[in-house]
């Protein structure tokens, strides 16, 4: 099966990219957070891909990171969760973040994803908890918890949610609390008005 790709990016879908690899133009499917970190056109790029075969069809669904694919993977392998929920739960944070939300088993977070519900999230929880290592997983689910408070009230005064999630994405560390990085985000948002 493919495992890696390395070409150049040709375009961009709403949820795919076309990656030029000798040639032949590849069809990757993926996440909101891989197509808005993706390079220029034309330029080089390396996507870590997942072959998903079925009776009716041959789809490859990749990311920039090995991480973010071994979390699909691992999503992937939940029953009930196929290729497009993996996605969704790809989205809604970073990786560690994500994961560290499972293995805490906040099923709050997890199904803020759409088409996941409390049950679902549960099975995830279920299922992959003791499957993820992850150091600070206490502390990386709380900022998880933290930013989806913080997101619920910028899209709640009219900010655009893909906006919001990448500048909490670029707010530091450092502020912890739900009054600092809400400050933050809203003088960053300000910034790209």
């Amino acid at each position: 099966m493919i495992y890696m790709l390395e070409g150049k990016l040709r375009s961009v879908g709403d949820n795919f990219l076309v990656l030029g690899v000798g040639g032949v133009g590849f069809k990757v499917h993926t996440n909101k957070q891989t197509l808005a970190g993706l390079p220029a056109m034309s330029e080089p790029l390396t996507v870590y891909c997942y072959t998903y075969v079925r009776e009716d069809a041959l789809d490859l669904f990749g990311f920039r990171e090995e991480g973010a694919l071994k979390l699909f993977e691992l999503l992937n392998s939940v029953s009930g969760i196929g290729p497009r929920t993996a996605l969704a739960i790809l989205d809604l944070d970073t990786v560690p973040n994500i994961m560290a939300a499972i293995i805490e088993k906040r099923t709050d977070l997890i199904s803020r994803a759409p088409g996941i519900g409390e049950k679902t999230a549960g099975r995830v929880v279920l299922e992959l908890q003791n499957r993820i290592k992850l150091p600070k997983a206490n502390a990386l689910s709380q900022s998880m918890g933290v930013n989806a408070e913080v997101e619920e009230a910028l899209v709640g005064l009219g900010y655009n949610r893909p906006d919001v999630r990448k500048v909490l994405s670029e707010v530091g560390a450092e502020k912890r609390t739900l009054e600092e990085r809400l400050r933050e985000a809203l003088k960053m948002m300000g910034r790209r008005a």
